[in-house]
């Protein structure tokens, strides 16, 4: 009987060292990671989907067993590749070949080096300082993708310098028709209009944007005839990839920015669908007078500023008047009064059943448009608070308008209504990149995050907007709500002393009335106020505030006349009702009630407010904040320190901060309970 062989380890590593396997896991390991980072940089400039670097990278790693098993069971002679086993010792090449791998994978292994050492110093070099207009942010860090484009604001070349409104237009139409090609990204006219037609440093503005091609134009309005002249810019390059001239009667107008819209999406290879290619060459009207009109109202309501949304409002009026077939102007009727609805300027205008009609007119004669189908969702927010349909509309709209940071940004609003901050954040932040330059976003995507209690967010966001706008007004004021709401009062009044005394900014105003009522300052409150802007002075709430800090500084005469202009603000008639909307009004007069002693009219409604504010997640724990207030204010303590473990914990509530400062929280301060609430956390 033969005696057992016993396995010798030595021999097997010898083995493995003759065949070469160590020489080709090095080389294998060397070459993959080579690969991987050659992939990295390629497959996003092919736009190529996450799942397939993850299917490359699994690839590689399950090619590492097959080439060792392969380097131990093969071996490569001068007549080809051939099973090790057949290949008697005298004829092996093994060491010779082992020879060209180890050259081959130092040569691999220089590379590597020089790539790795590319990176580390690349990360590690310190930052280019930015100005206050470059600094970039989240859209503009992020690799760029090919097929995105910035319409600049276009040059008016019209003797007439008031025909500007024109120019606006046929830009803003052009760029309206881009977004709705959903295989591009188009940034939004509000990030463009600071810029110039043709700017120099064209290459930086492309880098602010996040794009890498512009549209430059210019318009010229003659009599009844119109020239538009556009070219087409890869900015990284300054290459014109496209450039046409156009000479139309302006009631022919609307076919030049279809035809601008279908070249360009041609010339960036952005694959269209067959509703895309419609929408594109639609022409909403061939009346040039509604056209004309349509255009003014476009150029007031881009302009972005409140007090002009009546005079918008009346030119679509005009064009629908003109055209009562022109479903855009409609639309955009519909969007104007909707606002000035919602703001409560001149209800009788700006009714809810003429929002009603404007939307209604707009889906009977476009129904497939998305701008019919903004219309429908902010008939159905802003009117019906209809929020559930509301949402539903806006996800109609997005369907045909991919690249509408309007439709991110009112998804956004409505899931904050339906308690959903987080969804909220997500669209906020896609309105962002798509519109970098209006800030409005940040700053409610900042209030979610502090609504929330998630403060580092929320001062992260308002950072982005200093980042890109050194001393911003507006951003300072929003970061010192943050610091007041975690009752950090001496950074917050840091902060408002940073902004220029005579500053007009309403929400520098609000943010230095609530500071100085948070420190019982209450005179000084009372002369800020007095000098605030006429659209932060005239709203109910801060009259109301101006009332309590009268009261608080024991002018009862003046407070209970302030009150009493509140609620007839508010109230104009003894029959009228407290208007339900953003401002939760019926809350502002519970507590001007309160404020002239009216305890059962106050906490009756205090308590219909939170009924009226049932369904909406974003107003109602307002209206609850505001009813324990008034208990507390009545001397019911039991019933305000039972409201608040809820108040603490829902989102949109009050925080931890706001107990420990606000003077409101007063008749609970030597209450134990209460006591505890203030050694709270103050974030999750």
């Amino acid at each position: 009987m033969p005696k057992a062989t016993l396995w010798n380890p030595k021999n097997f590593f010898g083995e493995l060292k003759r065949r070469n396997v160590y020489k080709v896991a090095v080389a294998y390991a060397i070459v993959a990671w080579l690969l991987i980072q050659a992939a990295s940089i390629l497959f996003p400039t092919f736009e190529a989907p996450t799942w397939v670097m993850k299917v490359f990278v699994t690839i590689i790693i399950l090619g590492f067993p097959v080439a060792l098993v392969f380097s131990w069971a093969f071996e490569i002679t001068p007549e080809g590749i051939k099973r090790e086993s057949k290949v008697a010792p005298d004829q092996s090449i093994t060491r010779h070949t082992g020879r060209k791998i180890v050259g081959l994978t130092v040569v691999l292994a220089v590379i590597a080096a020089g790539m790795l050492a590319y990176q580390l110093l690349r990360s590690g070099s310190p930052a280019k300082p930015t100005s206050s207009m470059t600094a970039p942010t989240s859209s503009t860090a992020a690799a760029i993708l090919e097929k995105s484009i910035a319409v600049l604001p276009f040059d008016n070349l019209s003797d007439e310098k008031a025909n500007a409104y024109f120019a606006e237009g046929i830009q803003d139409e052009i760029l309206t028709r881009l977004s709705k090609i959903a295989a591009l990204k188009v940034i939004s006219r509000t990030s463009t209009r600071k810029y110039q037609s043709a700017p120099d440093n064209l290459r930086e503005v492309a880098r602010q944007l996040g794009v890498a091609n512009v549209l430059e134009g210019s318009v010229q309005k003659i009599a009844n005839a119109v020239h538009v002249n556009v070219q087409l810019i890869r900015a990284a390059t300054d290459e014109h990839i496209w450039a046409e001239s156009y000479n139309r009667k302006l009631d022919d107008v609307f076919g030049v920015e279809g035809e601008v819209a279908s070249t360009i999406a041609e010339q960036l290879n952005a694959k269209l669908t067959g509703a895309e290619e419609k929408a594109l060459t639609d022409k909403p009207t061939q009346n040039a007078a509604a056209h004309d009109a349509y255009l003014r109202g476009l150029s007031i309501e881009n302009a972005g500023h409140t007090e002009g949304l009546p005079q918008a409002a009346a030119a679509y009026a005009v064009a629908t008047r003109l055209d009562p077939k022109f479903a855009l102007a409609w639309a955009h009727l519909t969007v104007t009064r909707s606002r000035l609805y919602f703001n409560g300027v001149d209800p009788a205008e700006n009714s809810a059943a003429a929002v009603k009609e404007a939307a209604d007119q707009a889906l009977a004669l476009k129904p497939e448009s998305g701008e019919t189908w903004i219309a429908q969702g902010v008939y159905r927010y802003r009117v019906l608070r209809d929020f559930a349909g509301a949402l539903q509309s806006y996800g109609e709209a997005l369907k045909r308008l991919p690249n509408s940071s309007f439709v991110f940004q009112q998804m956004a609003h409505v899931e904050r209504r339906l308690g959903r901050p987080n969804d909220a954040a997500k669209h906020y932040e896609a309105a962002a990149q798509l519109d970098p330059n209006d800030f409005d976003n940040l700053f409610t995507l900042a209030d979610v995050f502090q609504s929330s209690r998630r403060f580092s967010e929320a001062e992260a966001a308002i950072d982005r907007v200093l980042q890109l706008s050194l001393g911003n007004e507006t951003a300072l004021a929003n970061k010192s709500f943050i610091l007041q709401g975690q009752g950090r009062l001496k950074d917050a009044a840091d902060l408002l002393a940073k902004i220029p005394a005579n500053s007009q900014d309403s929400s520098v105003a609000l943010a230095r009335n609530l500071q100085a009522f948070y420190e019982r300052r209450f005179d000084a409150a009372i002369a800020q106020i007095q000098q605030d802007p006429p659209l932060v002075a005239t709203d109910p709430r801060t009259i109301t505030l101006l009332a309590y800090c009268q009261q608080r500084a024991g002018k009862n005469d003046e407070s209970r006349a302030t009150f009493q202009r509140a609620i007839a603000s508010i109230k104009p008639s003894p029959t009228s009702a407290a208007p339900i909307d953003a401002r939760v009004l019926p809350s502002t007069l519970a507590v001007a009630y309160a404020g002239l002693g009216e305890k059962e009219k106050a906490l009756t409604q205090a308590r219909e407010a939170v009924t009226a504010y049932e369904s909406d997640a974003l107003a109602k724990p307002q209206a609850e904040i505001a009813l324990a207030q008034l208990q507390a204010y009545f001397g019911d303590l039991d019933s305000a320190i039972a409201a608040l473990p809820h108040l603490l914990e829902v989102p949109n509530g009050e925080t931890v901060g706001y107990l420990r400062i606000n003077p409101l929280w007063d008749p609970l301060r030597k209450d134990p309970r209460f006591v505890k609430f203030l050694a709270a956390p103050q974030s999750k």
